[in-house]
């Protein structure tokens, strides 16, 4: 199909059809590409835009931050927000095998138990519960405290869990939150949230485990009912009837039909939206704006847009220097309610410790080993935005309007996680490696609280939500992932979360695709 496109398995040229085609393959598609695959009688076909993961710079944790804007970064931009004094944010996302799995900072938290309760309350399944998916996360994970009934154990993914290695600025910062009242934690998966601890790691042995590394393993790639395509993009899905009846795929030797019994689409909340909208499915004014003609009017697709920012930063000048991070920078995530050290229950705020002088393009940045960050942010952002397309073809940009800070709830939480990561920079056990603080330095009224907020924030890389589940009609998916208006279509990615989870969504976009996997098999048995 496309000259020079990694194959495994089957020939797509003398098997055009398959039984499922996944459209991404990023996290949630290769996890689906070995699951779906066990099953010797399903020819699974995986469609990637990127290519295989080569950079020796993905696997070196310390390394990650300047992994963004290279090749294999789809580096999109949002339109200049007017929550963030008019910038423009990149977003990073990987296009390749293994998808951000290979550019995110490596963090694995679960999310808060009450966090699935809202996808419960959503779609009225309980296996979106806590207690349901506590089964899917261990089945994904082999955890060091895995066997103790609530982390797993043996599965593909490792949790690493530091100790000698934490810097002895986190560890000074914990000892700063703790002091204060947070409880000490073993990680952020237990159910327990609130409380200072290490972050918990996608790392063995030194190095990344990217989804790829987990799943897709040589004897995976083997199997003969698996074809791997990469450098392909899916330009539109063809309909007939109630049904998808084949994907035009665009590869190196140009367009290519592919038929399938089903297909998931894996693509992430910006993509799996967008090839729905090309292909004429999706809000009717969005489609006539970019000229194409509306088959199937969903206007919830593309729209509940999310995504967790951190204010960067509470920046400190150090009395000594700081050593370089044993890990990769953001060494410890402290969980909060806000106003308050001791509460307990759902997060609503996060301060982190960051290793390095990481700031905001907006300020200079001092040189490393000279200074530290505490950064800041909200966990659950009431705010709401939308990605929309431009046009017809592959090459037309994306319309990404996260619409951060535009809620008043959100804008007085970051104030109080500001105040609070003030709060812990200042207190004596960090004594020893605060010489001064350096950002943001005097606020003398609320309007320069909130134009430091303004310049500071950065995305934490967590777009969600553009294809939500839910029980209501409006619902772009049902509790089994099936796109509502068509028989044979699933979405299996972030974009079907209703809301954030607390932290990091790594860990919940891979229990989505566990979950379904689950439920695809059943189906297949019953």
């Amino acid at each position: 199909m496309a000259d020079g496109a990694m194959m495994t398995g089957a020939n797509v040229e003398r098997k055009p059809n398959s039984d499922i085609v996944i459209v991404g393959g990023g996290s949630a598609g290769t996890l689906l590409a070995a699951r779906l695959s066990e099953e010797p009688d399903s020819r699974v076909l995986l469609i990637e835009a990127g290519e295989e993961a080569t950079d020796p710079d993905i696997w070196n944790p310390a390394a990650w931050p300047t992994l963004q804007g290279r090749s294999y970064d789809w580096d999109y931009r949002t339109e200049p927000q007017a929550g963030t004094a008019g910038r423009v944010h990149h977003w990073a996302r990987g296009r390749l095998i293994g998808g951000s799995s290979c550019l995110h900072a490596m963090g694995y938290i679960r999310g808060h138990p009450s966090d699935f309760q809202a996808w419960v309350d959503a779609t009225g399944d309980r296996r979106w519960s806590w207690d349901e998916l506590l089964s899917v996360f261990q089945a994904i994970e082999n955890h060091p405290l895995g066997g103790d009934g609530i982390h797993g154990k043996g599965g593909p993914l490792p949790i690493h869990l530091p100790a000698d290695e934490v810097s002895p600025l986190a560890r000074a910062f914990i000892e700063a939150g703790a002091a204060l009242g947070l409880p000490r934690l073993e990680g952020h998966n237990s159910g327990e949230m609130i409380g200072v601890t290490p972050n918990s790691l996608n790392i063995r042995d030194g190095r990344r485990v990217t989804t790829a590394d987990a799943w897709l393993t040589k004897t995976v790639r083997g199997r003969q009912n698996l074809t791997i395509l990469t450098g392909s993009r899916v330009r539109r899905l063809n309909l007939e009837g109630n049904q998808v009846r084949s994907l035009e795929v665009v590869g190196r030797q140009g367009s290519v039909e592919v038929f399938a019994d089903q297909i998931v689409l894996c693509a992430g909340a910006l993509e799996s939206p967008a090839l729905l909208m090309r292909s004429g499915i999706g809000p009717h004014d969005v489609l006539d704006a970019a000229g194409i003609g509306c088959l199937i009017d969903m206007p919830e697709i593309g729209r509940n847009l999310q995504d967790h920012l951190l204010g960067a930063g509470n920046l400190y000048a150090a009395r000594e220097p700081v050593p370089p991070s044993r890990l990769q920078h953001s060494e410890s995530m402290a969980y909060m309610r806000a106003g308050n050290f001791t509460a307990t229950g759902r997060p609503e705020i996060v301060v982190g410790c960051g290793i390095a002088p990481i700031v905001s393009e907006c300020f200079q940045a001092p040189a490393a080993g000279t200074a530290y960050t505490l950064l800041f942010g909200i966990t659950h952002p009431t705010s709401r935005g939308s990605v929309r397309i431009s046009g017809p073809e592959l090459g037309d940009r994306l319309i990404i309007d996260p619409a951060y800070l535009q809620t008043g709830r959100d804008r007085e939480l970051f104030r109080r996680a500001l105040e609070a990561a003030r709060t812990i920079g200042h207190r004596g056990e960090l004594a020893g490696w605060r010489e001064r603080e350096l950002l943001p330095g005097a606020l003398n009224s609320a309007a320069e609280v909130d134009d430091f907020i303004a310049r500071s924030v950065i995305t934490h890389h967590h777009p969600c939500g553009t294809c939500r589940m839910g029980k209501d009609p409006d619902a772009v998916v049902d509790a089994n992932l099936r796109f509502k208006a068509l028989d044979n279509l699933f979405v299996v990615d972030a974009s079907i979360m209703p809301n954030l989870t607390a932290g990091p969504i790594h860990a919940a976009v891979l229990a989505i695709a566990e979950t379904f996997a689950r439920w695809h098999r059943e189906t297949l048995q019953s």
